[in-house]
C-alpha cells in the first residue's frame, strides 16, 4: 500500500496516521517504523512523531528493543476516524499559534475582530468535520480497500 498522500484533506498527519493503522491492522504483528515508512510513503522520523501521539491515544502501542515496532492496541473497529485525527491534530496547532501570535498587533481592532470571527468559524468548521469522521472507523475504511491490487 504505497500511496501518496497529496490529495487527502486535513493535515498530513491525519492521512499517514490512517494509513498507518490500516497497515498495522493488515499485518497482525510488530512493525518496525522503518518499515512502516516505506508502506504509507513517508519518512521514518516524520512517522515516529505521529505513532507518539497514536501511543499517547491508546490506539497503538510501542515495543522497545531490536524487534521493536508498533502493533495496534485497539481493533480497527473500535478506533473512529474522528478519534485518529483528534490524536494527531495537536502538533498542528503550536505551529499555527505562533504564526497568530507574530501576526497581532499590525490590524487595529478591526482585524482582531477579523480574527475573532475567522477563529469561531474555522472551529465550527473543525466540529462538524470531528462529527462526520466519528460515523467511521479504519475498520470501514479497510473494507473500501482492495489489498490484492
Amino acid at each position: 500500500m504505497n500511496t501518496t498522500n497529496r490529495s487527502i484533506p486535513g493535515p498530513p498527519r491525519f492521512g499517514i496516521a490512517v494509513h498507518a493503522l490500516v497497515w498495522l491492522s493488515q499485518s497482525g504483528c510488530v512493525v518496525s517504523s522503518a518499515m512502516m515508512a516505506g508502506q504509507v510513503n513517508s519518512h521514518a522520523t516524520f512517522l515516529r512523531r505521529i505513532m507518539v501521539h497514536l501511543v499517547q491515544a491508546g490506539m497503538v502501542e510501542a515495543k522497545e528493543g531490536r524487534d521493536g515496532g508498533y502493533f495496534l492496541r485497539k481493533s480497527p473497529a473500535d478506533i473512529t476516524l474522528a478519534d485518529v485525527y483528534m490524536a494527531v491534530k495537536s502538533d498542528c496547532g503550536t505551529e499555527q499559534a505562533s504564526v497568530a501570535a507574530d501576526d497581532e498587533g499590525g490590524c487595529g481592532a478591526a482585524g482582531q475582530q477579523l480574527d475573532s470571527v475567522l477563529e469561531s468559524i474555522m472551529g465550527q468548521a473543525e466540529q462538524h468535520t470531528i462529527d462526520y469522521l466519528r460515523q467511521f472507523t479504519v475498520d470501514d475504511v479497510m473494507r473500501q480497500v482492495d489489498f490484492t491490487a
